[in-house]
This record gives C-alpha cells, structure tokens and sequence, in this order.
C-alpha cells in the first residue's frame, strides 16, 4: 500500500468575465475581500465562446485572470466554485443589468504543472468533485510551456493566458523553495 504525500499548496485564481466594467470592478473588490489582494493579474482577454454566452451575458465580453495573494491546498476547489456562483448571483441581485447573468466568475487554481479549472459541466474529461462541482485540467506544463488539450476553450490558449500562468508558476515555485514545501518522493 503507498503512503499518502504532502501536497502542494497552489496559487487560487479566478476568471471574471464581463462586458460592463462595474461588473469587473465589484468583482475585483468580491475577491480581494474574500480571498486577499491580487498578486498577478492578466490585461483584459477578448472572450468568445462560439456564442454559447451570448443569449445570458451579452457580446463584446472581456476576460480578465486574477490569482489571489497567498497559497492555498486545492481541496477547496468545490467550496470556491459554490461561493463564486454565490457572489455572481449577489452581483445580479445588487445591479440593474438587461442580462440575465451580467457577471461570470470561474475559479481554478495552478500548480507547477498544471492549470485547473471548476466548472458545473460534466464532461468525459471532467472528474465529478462533490456538490455537483467537476474540475478539469486545462492546461499542463510540459517542455517549459503550456499546453493545452482538445478540450481546452479557446480564450486559454492565448498569450495572454501562458503570461499569466508563467507568472504565477513563478511566484509558487519561489514560495516552494523559501519555504520547503515541496512534494518529495519517497526514496
């Protein structure tokens, strides 16, 4: 039988895609408030999803990745997606926008190899976490640069996004190493 490991603590980030800047800056302050200030943020993303997003959030969307000062242990993926689509629903409740869902808020979180997204859609590469949350792995950390999958959406697979990533790579490896908290493998 093998013995369970140290897990890393990862870097939390969330997506906040919108088309209405208020939008954007309440979100903002929601996790800076929640989750601690921003330790890296990504310029504004043109967001197209094929027009699956249309009908509720409108056109014209903007994504913007934002990760959270601080490390924390992935297990919390379910909570911070319950507690995002919470504060999305607190956004149209306390806003007067014509659409239906003015507000989008997808947490995930990075490790050294990987990006990882929550999500309510299951898929056949989505593993089931609980609460009726699922996660995917969107994109890896293979070779010095980020790949990603055949599921991957397309608004990850920009330049923008490998930036940001590289980013918070970065910051997680130097905590890592300041504070020796690396996984170590058995001998």
């Amino acid at each position: 039988m093998s013995a369970t490991r140290f897990i890393e603590p990862v870097i939390r980030f969330c997506a906040v895609i919108t088309r209405h800047d208020a939008a954007k800056h309440w979100a903002l302050k929601r996790l800076a408030d929640q989750w601690g200030e921003a330790s890296v943020s990504s310029c504004d993303i043109p967001f197209n999803a094929g027009g699956y997003y249309a009908p509720s959030m409108g056109n014209d969307l903007q994504k913007t990745l934002v990760a959270a000062s601080g490390f924390v242990d992935p297990a919390g993926l379910a909570d911070w997606k319950n507690a995002t689509n919470r504060w999305e629903q607190d956004y149209i409740e306390a806003s007067e926008h014509e659409e239906q869902r003015p507000l989008n808020l997808d947490p995930g979180y990075m490790t050294q190899a990987k990006l990882v997204l929550a999500t309510t859609k299951d898929r056949d590469h989505r593993l089931y976490l609980r609460d009726g949350m699922f996660a995917e792995v969107t994109l890896t950390y293979v070779g010095k640069n980020w790949q990603h999958h055949r599921w991957t959406y397309p608004s990850y697979r920009t330049e923008e996004v490998s930036q940001f990533a590289n980013h918070c790579r970065q910051n997680l490896r130097r905590h890592l190493k300041e504070t020796r908290q690396f996984r170590s493998h058995p001998e």
